[in-house]
């Protein structure tokens, strides 16, 4: 009763914070908030499952006193449970800081790396590297051992995101609405052309495609996590230094470039770090949509639309929901397991439908 009162109590002080209109303090006090569910909700990822934790023994081992737990429990915390852990947060993270300097750097709350295709793009040449990774690509798989699908989502999510960036542009102008709409297009080619793959794909190479489409992080090892880390912490290491610039293009190409940001170099880092953080997640976790579009949203609507704490603030709470909804995926059927990207996809579309409708009585859906 005590805790949630205190719950309870720190809700009303943000939003009586939200209604005086003190941003700064309820950016700070949303972070320490995420901070404090990040902790509860790895604490429960690494708790539930098939086979269940005792929340005091995760506390043992956490504290360095593994060696009173049961042997059945110390190998699924270490062996299982902790680089699935590992893997939720950074593939949340990773997605949610993407989804938010989309937004940012297009001008607008629906521009998400799935929506306007570059998820896709990491998706074909994810599949691509499935199906050719043992033929014509063998040279290259050899060489780049379990980084080979990372670096062939990271060069598909890059090619569309150069692509999309490219039609959309016109005169040093990005048009949201054209950007959008060809995201659809390109996306849709990106589907055919994994179809095509498909087709040819092999028994063994077809299950592992399942797994990109439906989105899992039933396959999480240590190793996956080291292949991923690189992208997402570059993605997330960039955000103090974009934050002003992002901020600034609210106000157009030209005020930002007066106020000495240099525009289209921060376009072109922005681009380059949502292809790499996306190409890293779509290769370890699959396609998992929403995640980019509904965290920054409704984090923006709680603490404005500045990039200091939004930033910071979306990392944090990506990493909880797919934390929460890994665990979801893990205990609603167990011991099988549901595809992440179906819980997210369950959760995420009807909020994006609200959006759409919240922005069409508003005037404009694009």
């Amino acid at each position: 009763m005590v805790g949630a009162s205190k719950v309870v109590e720190a809700a009303l002080r943000l939003l009586k914070l939200q209604e005086t209109g003190d941003r700064s303090r309820l950016g700070f006090f949303t972070l320490v908030g995420l901070t404090i569910l990040l902790l509860a909700a790895i604490a429960l990822s690494l708790a539930v499952g098939a086979t269940g934790v005792n929340l005091w023994h995760v506390w043992q081992y956490v504290n360095g006193q593994g060696s009173s737990l049961a042997l059945q429990e110390r190998v699924v915390l270490e062996a299982v449970r902790l680089p699935r852990t590992a893997l939720a947060m950074l593939v949340g993270a990773g997605l949610a800081v993407s989804g938010a300097m989309m937004q940012g750097l297009f001008r607008n709350p629906l521009a998400d790396p799935g929506v306007v295709g570059v998820t896709s793009g990491a998706a074909l040449f994810a599949v691509m590297g499935i199906v050719l990774g043992g033929g014509p690509l063998l040279a290259i798989s050899s060489a780049l051992g379990s980084h080979f699908l990372p670096f062939m989502a990271f060069l598909g999510g890059l090619l569309n995101t150069w692509l999309l960036y490219r039609i959309a542009t016109s005169g040093g102008q990005t048009q949201t609405a054209t950007l959008i709409l060809s995201g659809i297009a390109v996306g849709a080619i990106s589907a055919a052309l994994m179809g095509v793959l498909i087709f040819v794909a092999d028994d063994r190479q077809l299950r592992d495609i399942t797994f990109w489409s439906l989105g899992s992080l039933s396959g999480a090892s240590w190793a996956r996590v080291l292949s991923v880390l690189p992208f997402v912490f570059m993605v997330v290491a960039i955000t103090p230094s974009v934050a002003r610039g992002l901020d600034a293009l609210v106000l157009g190409d030209a005020a930002a470039f007066h106020m000495g940001i240099r525009v289209q170099r921060l376009k072109r880092l922005i681009v380059l770090a949502v292809a790499a953080a996306c190409g890293a997640t779509v290769a370890v976790a699959g396609s998992i949509g929403f995640v980019g579009i509904i965290v920054p949203h409704l984090l923006r609507m709680i603490i404005g639309p500045s990039h200091r704490f939004l930033l910071p603030a979306s990392a944090l709470g990506g990493a909880v929901l797919l934390l929460v909804a890994d665990s979801v995926a893990r205990t609603v059927v167990a011991p099988a397991e549901l595809p992440l990207g179906i819980i997210t996809a369950l959760f995420g579309a009807p909020v994006f439908l609200m959006l759409l409708l919240a922005r069409r009585g508003s005037g404009s859906v694009l």
